[in-house]
C-alpha cells in the first residue's frame, strides 16, 4: 500500500476524501477554530524552524535556497522517521498549511521530501 500525500489550504472545508488530516505548520493558524480544522494531528516540528521561517517570509526570490535549508533541516529532524511510520499505515494523508502562495510553500518540499521514503 502506497500512502498518497496531498496538501491543502487549512482555511478550505474538511472532505472525507482528505483521510489522516495534519496541520504541519508550527503556528496555529489564525481564525481558524480548533474543532473546524478537523485535524488528526498537529505536526509543527515538521515544519521549517521559527528562524527559516521568518528568513524565508515567503519571498520567491528566496525559495531556491529555502528549499535547501528546509532539506537540510529535513534530514536532521528526528520526528521526521517517526512520521513517516505513521503515515505508511494510511491510504491519504492531506497535509494542511495556512499559506496563501500555492507555488512557495514549504509544504511542496516536505511532500517532496516525504515521497522519497513512502
Amino acid at each position: 500500500m502506497k500512502t498518497k500525500l496531498t496538501i491543502k489550504r487549512i482555511y478550505e472545508e474538511p472532505t472525507k476524501n482528505d483521510g489522516y488530516r495534519v496541520l504541519v505548520d508550527r503556528l496555529w493558524p489564525r481564525g481558524v477554530k480548533k474543532e473546524k480544522a478537523k485535524l488528526d494531528d498537529w505536526l509543527k516540528e515538521l515544519a521549517p524552524s521559527s528562524d527559516l521561517r521568518i528568513w524565508f517570509a515567503h519571498d520567491p526570490k528566496k525559495w531556491k535556497d529555502f528549499q535547501t535549508k528546509y532539506i537540510i533541516e529535513l534530514n536532521g529532524n528526528e520526528n521526521v522517521e517517526k512520521q513517516l511510520s505513521v503515515f505508511r499505515t494510511k491510504t491519504q494523508v492531506t497535509l494542511l498549511i495556512a499559506a496563501k502562495d500555492p507555488e512557495h510553500n514549504h509544504a511542496i518540499v516536505l511532500k517532496s521530501y516525504l515521497e522519497k521514503f513512502i
